[in-house]
């Protein structure tokens, strides 16, 4: 039993030990390790204080990205085009005849830009024209035409609004290009929308101010019309006609032909 005893003894002490240096040697490594992390991380923001770089900083940076994207989609988009009136157009009204309105588009964008109508009633009205390029700051007048639909009581309405509507279309193009309607289906994802247009009937016989800049504006119109009908002047080098070249020609030969007698006079 002594014996037991003391060899049961000898092995707890021998046990202690080694337990006492294992949890010494893990404590040590662990201790080491969480050291070397401390020392990563605090290297890590020393490096980013030098940089002027902090954690507020990272955070203030993306909540103000995320601020930014949302306030730029509710933000307008940028006008192209700027046309008068400006959220309308004026008809008279004239109950089974068509008639005519007119908008005056102009660019106020640094660059060429490509127009194109579009209406909810195609079957009762159409525009010329119907679309364009205008070169920064170029304008012009389109013309709308519009069949007006008698009323079911036969009865003339002053003032009548219309449900048709009509969308005015924007699309940034570069120089020298020709118009074509296909850009604004090849390039939708750059199309803008500069305004919807309604429909106000004016009447014809009861003169306004609104009357009498619809037929001024449809005067230019038809004048624009004409002057790009007409040819364009020649302003090139005018050529001389043939036959004043061929006489001055024959005036220069006898001229030489006299010298030519008189010097053979004067050596003989």
């Amino acid at each position: 039993m002594a014996l037991a005893n003391e060899k049961s003894t000898s092995d707890g002490k021998i046990w202690g030990l080694c337990k006492h240096q294992f949890w010494h040697s893990t404590s040590s490594s662990v201790a080491a390790s969480s050291s070397s992390i401390a020392s990563s991380s605090s290297y890590f923001r020393q490096q980013q204080q030098h940089n002027g770089i902090s954690e507020d900083h990272h955070s203030n940076v993306h909540d103000s990205f995320k601020v930014s994207s949302v306030a730029k989609s509710f933000l307008p988009t940028r006008r192209r085009l700027s046309l008068d009136p400006q959220n309308k157009l004026y008809f008279p009204y004239e109950p089974g005849k068509q008639v005519k309105s007119a908008i005056r588009i102009k660019n106020i964008s640094k660059n060429p830009v490509a127009f194109k109508f579009q209406t909810t009633g195609p079957k009762s009205c159409y525009m010329r024209p119907p679309g364009g390029i205008l070169a920064s700051d170029e304008s012009l007048i389109a013309t709308v035409f519009k069949f007006v639909e008698p009323p079911d009581n036969n009865e003339k309405q002053v003032v009548k609004k219309s449900r048709v509507k009509f969308k005015v279309m924007s699309l940034k193009v570069k120089e020298d290009m020709d118009y074509v309607p296909e850009l604004f289906d090849e390039r939708r994802d750059e199309v803008a929308v500069e305004q919807v247009l309604g429909v106000v009937f004016l009447d014809a016989e009861r003169p306004c101010p609104a009357l009498e800049k619809l037929n001024r504006q449809l005067a230019e119109a038809e004048a624009e019309v004409e002057a790009r009908k007409r040819p364009p002047q020649d302003t090139g080098p005018k050529i001389v006609g043939e036959g004043l070249v061929i006489d001055e020609w024959k005036e220069r030969r006898e001229r030489y032909l006299a010298g030519q007698q008189v010097d053979g006079v004067d050596s003989v």
